[in-house]
């Protein structure tokens, strides 16, 4: 395939991999851009800058192909400046920057060799991100897992809007999956998609507990619901006895401090390595819905591009058919 996307980040499938927070590590970003794709690793869930410096050699040892890192800075206290120095001294190729505000990661990459990827739930974040130096977006819809934007417009009328607003190339995320979901994507005029849940249940997510990926596997589009909207900050997680107890602490109104200890990192590390649902939680869009077993990272790509090919013939057929009908 031939995008601006496919182009920008050196690779052959337009499909990259979310920065899955504790969960993107070597091994899923070298699945995933051994492939053909785009996998990242994600920076600010690891304890250091050596950390990420050693998990960045370690990618290097499974792959020669890119490989981004993620910065989700809207939910860390600590500052990313240590960990941005080390993706620059080790030469990563690309970074995509989710949460908080862009500019200031967009500007201490001024002059190196990195394109930027900035994750968007509006037009108006776009046009922002474009203006600071974004090189491309990747536009959220409300489906998506994880943290969203707090307009609750989907996936299928974001894309569209965006891809109008901007001049740089955009990635569709939320709700993703399968060939028809990426096809989907290019008729909305995004050059590429960003895919987050679909790629926990892999099996090269070795940091997912089994029981995250039977959730997962078992889940249907109504097993999801939205945590944390009382505090500004909506995110999508898997129905869970956990998640469940925070959104009724959301209804009795608690606040942060009655909420901080059951949204914090620790309980969501007890469902997503751990398997405890009884107290924890764990992100997940819903696309839970199309999620029917656990492929390796090749044979999820192989399918979706076999989608692609057979719809594509089929719409061909579709659109024959109608020719022959009218003339």
């Amino acid at each position: 395939m031939n995008t601006r996307i496919t182009s920008l980040l050196n690779i052959v499938s337009p499909i990259v991999q979310g920065g899955l927070a504790h969960l993107a590590y070597a091994e899923l970003a070298a699945a995933v851009s051994e492939a053909g794709g785009l996998g990242q690793i994600t920076a600010m869930s690891l304890p250091s800058p050596d950390a990420l410096r050693t998990e960045i050699q370690k990618v290097r040892s499974l792959t020669a192909k890119p490989v981004g890192v993620n910065f989700a800075i809207g939910q860390h206290d600590r500052p990313f400046e240590e960990m941005l120095d080390v993706a620059i001294e080790e030469g990563i190729a690309v970074i995509s920057i989710t949460g908080g505000n862009p500019e200031p990661l967009i500007r201490r990459t001024d002059g190196h060799d990195m394109k930027r990827l900035v994750l968007v739930s509006t037009v108006r974040q776009a046009q922002k991100a474009e203006a600071a130096g974004a090189d491309a977006v990747m536009a959220v819809g409300q489906e998506g897992g994880g943290h969203l934007g707090r307009d609750d417009i989907g996936t299928l009328v974001l894309v569209p809007r965006v891809v109008d607003s901007v001049s740089i190339p955009v990635l569709a995320s939320g709700g993703i999956g399968d060939g028809r979901g990426f096809l989907a994507a290019l008729a909305l005029g995004a050059e590429g998609v960003e895919m987050g849940t679909r790629f926990i249940a892999t099996k090269e997510c070795l940091h997912a507990h089994a029981a995250y990926k039977q959730a997962l596997i078992q889940a249907t589009e109504h097993d999801t619901t939205v945590i944390k909207r009382s505090l500004g900050t909506p995110a999508r997680v898997i129905n869970t006895k956990g998640s469940a107890y925070i959104s009724e602490l959301e209804k009795q109104g608690v606040g942060y401090e009655g909420l901080q200890e059951y949204i914090s990192g620790r309980n969501n590390l007890r469902f997503i390595y751990e398997g405890d649902a009884e107290h924890g939680f764990g992100w997940a869009g819903q696309v839970v819905g199309l999620i029917q077993d656990v492929p390796s990272v090749q044979e999820l790509f192989d399918r979706i591009m076999g989608d692609v090919n057979a719809f594509q013939a089929n719409m061909q057929k579709i659109f024959q058919g109608k020719q022959q009908r009218c003339c």
